[in-house]
């Protein structure tokens, strides 16, 4: 088999960086063995505020522009709905809150997005003494269904291996990789935690933060936004939310456990007071970085093994950005933004 791309990885750095090459007509086989899970648990918000401090995510209103024509055109491609508008409701804590909200929603990155006023809806099930602040043109990704249909679509166009990749069997040269009987030009890894194993990029800092969530069925609750405060209750449909998410630094294990279940549990009914039913609880290991930025580049000594990772929480709102400017990058020449290449470490 001849290829121009390796992908290693299928979680949303894979897929939208095989998006671009599907567009651009490159060929590729991708290498997937469901050893990450952190895009298919994700809550798969995109929101260009950081709820907790009112200031803008980084890059973020970029982002969005080459975001949400990505998914709409995965919607057209699979005849899927992928991409929910779901607005925020923040609790306020306190009066301090809310004037930093009417301070913040005055800023140009933000005004769009965050309604500057206090909103005392009384919402049947929740408890907020100080009110709400409203954020608009936010919205919810599909990421779990997403990922299923675009592992199908590889697996009808025999382009997904669903095995191990082996790093000691692949040979290097400057014109051309060697891996088994596959020729390729470039390869590319998008291993999420995976990282770690890798012999080519474990070198570079990453952070794993194990994530836990809830999926609860809760019938007399019954609200189409997201509610914030000490965790997310994020509506999926018909009475059933999802709740997170927990940031633990030390378990390196991916397995839901009985400590994160309770933190969920008791920061859910600080403010949530209606009965519910826990359905599910899953966990995932985040791929963050200490400067909350992704990993993008080629290797030092290798310059056609090339890295996309370290998307951390946000990863539907920049994964189609920086598989772009990797993919134009690698054909193009065109640079890499300093705050996101790896030449940074």
């Amino acid at each position: 088999m001849e290829v121009d791309y390796i992908v290693v990885g299928l979680g949303l750095a894979g897929l939208a960086f095989t998006k671009e090459l599907d567009k651009n007509n490159k060929t590729y086989i991708v290498f997937e063995n469901h050893s990450q899970n952190s895009s298919i648990v994700a809550g798969g918000m995109y929101n260009p505020v950081v709820l907790k401090r009112f200031t803008p995510v980084w890059n973020a209103i970029n982002q969005l522009k080459v975001a949400l024509p990505f998914y709409q055109e995965l919607e057209t491609q699979f005849q899927n709905k992928y991409n929910y508008s779901v607005p925020i409701y923040r609790i306020f804590k306190s009066v301090e809150e809310q004037n930093n909200w009417f301070v913040a929603s005055d800023k140009p990155l933000l005004k769009n997005f965050m309604i500057p006023k206090i909103s005392t809806e009384k919402i049947a099930g929740i408890e907020a003494d100080f009110g709400y602040g409203v954020l608009t043109n936010t919205g919810r990704i599909d990421t779990k269904k997403l990922l299923e249909d675009y592992s199908n679509y590889l697996k009808n166009t025999k382009r997904l291996l669903i095995e191990d990749f082996e790093y000691t069997a692949l040979a290097i040269s400057p014109s051309k990789l060697g891996y088994k009987n596959i020729t390729a030009k470039k390869i590319v890894f998008c291993e999420g935690f995976g990282l770690k194993q890798n012999p080519f990029f474990n070198y570079l800092p990453m952070r794993e933060a194990k994530g836990e969530l809830l999926t609860i069925y809760a019938p007399s609750l019954t609200i189409d936004f997201l509610i914030k405060a000490a965790v997310f209750v994020l509506p999926l449909g018909n009475n059933y939310y999802k709740v997170g998410a927990t940031f633990n630094w030390s378990d390196k294990t991916k397995l839901p456990t009985k400590e994160g279940k309770q933190e969920l549990v008791t920061k859910l009914e600080s403010f949530l007071k209606v009965p519910y039913k826990i359905v599910d609880h899953t966990a995932g290991i985040r791929p963050t970085v200490k400067d909350r930025r992704p990993l993008v580049g080629v290797h030092p000594k290798y310059s056609n093994v090339a890295i996309l990772n370290g998307l951390g929480t946000r990863g539907v709102l920049i994964a189609p950005t920086v598989a772009k400017s990797l993919f134009n990058y690698l054909e193009k020449g065109d640079t890499i933004d300093a705050e996101i290449s790896i030449t940074r470490f």
